[in-house]
């Protein structure tokens, strides 16, 4: 069924709806411009048949606008029209304009080049009419599979460039761990050796300490200079303080190299709590008080979960993705407050796991900060946040997220939002894919 939008007079009208009567379009009239695009804009018809002979219809007018940028409304002049932007005006350029007009006219019309999609000579022929809104129906059909079909393509070139931008960070930052972690381990493993030779020569110091009953001027001097026992006690310190350290360097470049792993392997077994603690790591630095805000407290309750089967790199990335968020929207809230509110705000963030059957665990995401937009809340996909992605880089991190749990995990992703609530995030996914 086709919705028929008829600008004529009533006795073109009454023709059109008695030869479209048994074929179950939807008709409407309107006597002039005016109406007519009043009509269209509440209508969204899929064909517009303009009476292009009648002396009280401007249809050079209506088509123009019809087929214009912008959406046409009237100014209160007669048949005048104004112009102004609206989502309304692209479904409207769609529609299917066949003008209505005589054989002398066509030979006159043709020559101006308007874009009228299609002409049908009176008198009407009920195949000729019936053949123009087959027409329209088709035009919308093949207009609505190009516009998919173009955000398609679109949305495909850019995962891909998305995808080749991770992969390139994944293996920079793999190599540059990599790099770093073999002089770090040949740091870590001397300093077990630099330790015990440290507390053997303090041994044998104090042996010549105990059995030296009168050493020589120069080393009383020198052992006064220096505070030997200060020494013997600190450097001991240091020491071990410098294995502390290098084992958190290590710590750290294996949560890296861990967090960026490559996934040419395939499906693997992975714990979610090692990959979620790994990614807490790396946005440690995010964490601490700053100017206007105070400490983001992190809270963990983390069920007793099976190892599932999955890409770990990816989904560790889709973990970092919306705990950046949710950073973001903490860092957001404080700044939103007044100085004196901002120093009474306790920023938390809650990560929590579970097993929901013996199919699927769950992981949620929240914080307390500032309510998002209810329209990523009610829409959380991956075309939507795509096309939303412009307005805060997290949100193109959400996108990915979505393509990574949904997409590529077969999972879900919601979201829940609510004003002085803040947001949370529910990701579950199956524990096996093969």
């Amino acid at each position: 069924m086709a919705k028929i939008l008829t600008i004529a007079d009533a006795a073109t009208f009454e023709v059109v709806q008695e030869l479209l009567s048994g074929e179950g379009h939807q008709v409407k009239v309107a006597p002039d411009g005016k109406e007519g695009l009043e009509l269209a804009r509440e209508f969204s018809p899929d064909a517009i048949i303009c009476d292009g002979t009648s002396a009280e219809i401007n249809w050079l007018e209506v088509c123009r606008l019809v087929k214009a940028d912008s959406l046409p409304y009237p100014t209160g002049n007669g048949n005048s029209f104004g112009e102004r932007d609206s989502f309304a005006s692209r479904q409207l350029r769609a529609a299917y304009f066949v003008l209505l007009t005589t054989a002398e006219q066509f030979e006159e019309i043709q020559e101006l080049e308007e874009p009228v999609d299609d002409f049908l000579l009176k008198p009407i022929v009920k195949q000729e009419l019936l053949g123009r809104v087959r027409a329209a129906k088709r035009s919308q059909r093949l207009r609505r599979e190009l516009e998919r079909t173009q955000k398609e393509l679109q949305m495909s070139g850019d995962r891909v460039l998305q995808n080749e931008k991770m992969s390139s960070l994944g293996e920079l930052v793999s190599g540059i761990a990599h790099n770093i972690n073999n002089p770090i381990t040949f740091i870590y493993s001397n300093l077990t050796h630099v330790q015990t030779y440290a507390t053997d020569l303090i041994e044998l110091l104090r042996l010549y300490q105990k059995h030296l009953v009168n050493p020589d001027s120069e080393i009383l001097q020198k052992q006064q200079d220096m505070d030997v026992e200060f020494v013997f006690e600190d450097l001991l310190k240091i020491v071990s303080s410098m294995r502390t350290g290098s084992d958190r360097i290590r710590q750290i470049i294996l949560s890296v190299q861990d967090f960026s792993r490559s996934d040419r392997s395939g499906w693997q077994l992975f714990d979610i709590s090692d990959g979620l603690e790994n990614t807490l790591l790396l946005l440690q630095h995010r964490l601490p008080a700053r100017e206007g805000r105070r400490d983001i407290k992190v809270m963990k309750e983390y069920g007793n979960l099976p190892q599932i089967e999955c890409y770990a790199g990816q989904l560790n990335q889709a973990f970092l993705n919306i705990i950046n968020h949710a950073i973001d929207a903490l860092e957001e809230s404080s700044q939103e407050l007044d100085e004196s509110e901002s120093i009474k705000f306790k920023p938390v963030i809650l990560i929590s796991t579970q097993v929901i059957d013996a199919q699927r665990i769950a992981i949620e995401i929240a914080d307390n900060g500032m309510a998002i937009s209810q329209d990523i809340t009610a829409q959380i996909s991956d075309s939507f946040l795509m096309a939303k992605a412009g307005e805060h880089s997290s949100i193109l991190g959400l996108a990915a997220s979505y393509r990574i749990i949904v997409e590529q995990h077969k999972g879900e992703l919601k979201c829940f939002s609510e004003p002085g609530k803040g947001t949370k995030f529910r990701i579950e996914i199956p524990l096996r894919h093969s």
